[in-house]
């Protein structure tokens, strides 16, 4: 190779390196916060085209703030969309909503029902409701989220049937200061979630959660401080019934409405289910709470067996993680 040509490809190495460089290490140079707003005063009129826009695996975390409205439109935060926070203007009123069911098409089952997909990492939502709108069609999912260390704080999530799915085997997510309600299994999944001084609202004569928790997990869904409403029709709830054999949920100072069945918990009509499954509470108050009638495979968990359930030990935090 020619003297002068070597000198180009130097000079053309160099340029490419700073460039790369460049973009690798100025967060500056591009976009962390976004607005949007369905008058058109924002960045976008609508959440996904605001989404789409956001650089994935960013170097600083995103924040997408939304406007009051009502947002149709179905959303997804993808996999390589990590570290964003969506924040609304007032949960009652920013409110993003679908109306997708299972066996609406035919491509369409309760995992792809959701009116919002969260896979993202270290994803978190404030005031904002999330809303399927499709009735009581069956399977209609409200909430789909497979992100690991996922923070909703001071939002709702309306819906009947598995409104919210808590995916991801390994998947960590906090729901603090929340309103959740539902028909069937409204909160189900296989994910490792507490739920924090939330309200959950049972609008049927059903079952509350159906977790499907892996063999080698320690925790399941966890509900700690919340509080268990249900609509005028209901007379016969369950606190919860096994998706898959090591399914795990427990209530934890929780207040429980006379509607909750003496026995609390149900097998799903599998009596093996009894021998790998464990639903257990804790100090519960309210009407519905009857220690003495469970069913006698479920649990009263000790005072020193209470103590395991902090969200540093839930979540078994050994990296910084800010809730």
């Amino acid at each position: 190779m020619k003297k002068i040509e070597v000198f180009k490809f130097i000079i053309f190495f160099i340029f490419i390196s700073q460039s790369l460089f460049a973009q690798t290490s100025n967060p500056e140079k591009y976009k962390y916060h976004f607005v949007v707003s369905k008058d058109g005063s924002g960045d976008y009129k609508y959440i996904q085209d605001a989404i789409d826009a956001m650089r994935v695996f960013p170097l600083a975390p995103i924040t997408l703030y939304i406007k009051n409205g009502v947002y149709t439109e179905k959303i997804e935060v993808s996999i390589n969309n990590t570290d964003v926070t969506f924040i609304g203007e007032s949960v009652d009123k920013t409110i993003i909503t679908f109306n997708d069911y299972s066996g609406r098409g035919k491509n369409i089952g309760t995992f792809n029902s959701h009116t919002a997909k969260i896979s993202g990492n270290r994803f978190k939502a404030e005031n904002i409701t999330f809303e399927n709108s499709a009735g009581s069609v069956g399977q209609a999912v409200a909430l789909n989220v497979d992100a690991d260390k996922a923070i909703f704080k001071n939002c709702k999530f309306l819906g009947n049937q598995d409104t919210i799915y808590l995916g991801g085997e390994n998947s960590r997510q906090l729901f603090e200061n929340c309103y959740i309600e539902g028909t069937t299994d409204f909160i189900f999944g296989p994910a490792t979630t507490v739920f924090k001084d939330c309200i959950i609202h049972c609008k049927s004569n059903s079952y509350i959660t159906a977790p499907n928790t892996p063999k080698d997990k320690t925790f399941g869904f966890v509900f700690i401080d919340c509080k268990v409403t249900t609509s005028k029709n209901v007379t016969k709830l369950y606190l919860g019934r096994p998706w898959r054999y090591w399914a795990k949920s427990v209530f934890i100072h929780c207040k429980l409405p006379a509607q909750i069945t003496p026995e609390g918990w149900h097998n799903w009509g599998n009596p093996e289910n009894e021998e790998t499954a464990f639903f257990a509470e804790y100090q519960c108050t309210g009407e519905g709470f009857k220690p003495e009638e469970r069913i006698p495979w479920s649990h009263q968990l000790s005072k020193e067996e209470a103590k395991k359930y902090t969200l540093e030990n839930i979540f078994d935090i050994n990296t910084q993680w800010k809730f």
